[in-house]
């Protein structure tokens, strides 16, 4: 796959990080609006209360692909209209295999020191429970 990477052909599809269902007035079906980003939902929910608009309740977060139905994998991942496209690129490639590497590897302590490390910057809102 190397060959592939290093000629610009990899591309890997964005999948959204949140679903907000717009409530729509009348008889008017409510619209769902997709996020990618945490400062992008927080300026959609500025600009909604801004403009007088309101959302249902809980927003709904992804974790991964497998949170989602397949129309809305359809609709915002697969769909050459909508979708999202990253271009991966051989430094990407490399670190994502380093961090393989460290977090699958035999070797305990690298992965704890890795995890400790990364605890002090973790927000616990933003975990699921």
């Amino acid at each position: 796959m190397r060959p592939l990477v290093e000629a610009g052909r990899v591309y890997a599809a964005v999948p959204p990080l949140h679903r907000v269902e717009q409530i729509n007035p009348g008889s008017k079906p409510n619209e769902m609006i997709y996020t990618y980003s945490e400062k992008e939902l927080q300026q959609l929910l500025a600009a909604m209360a801004k403009a007088g608009r309101r959302f249902k309740e809980p927003i709904q977060r992804y974790k991964g692909l497998g949170e989602m139905d397949a129309d809305q994998l359809a609709e915002t991942t697969m769909d050459p209209r909508h979708r999202t496209l990253r271009r991966v690129r051989i430094q990407e490639a490399e670190s994502a295999e380093r961090v393989f590497e460290l977090l699958m590897g035999s070797d305990v302590a690298p992965r704890k020191d890795f995890i400790i490390a990364g605890a002090s910057s973790l927000d616990r809102e933003r975990i699921d429970v």
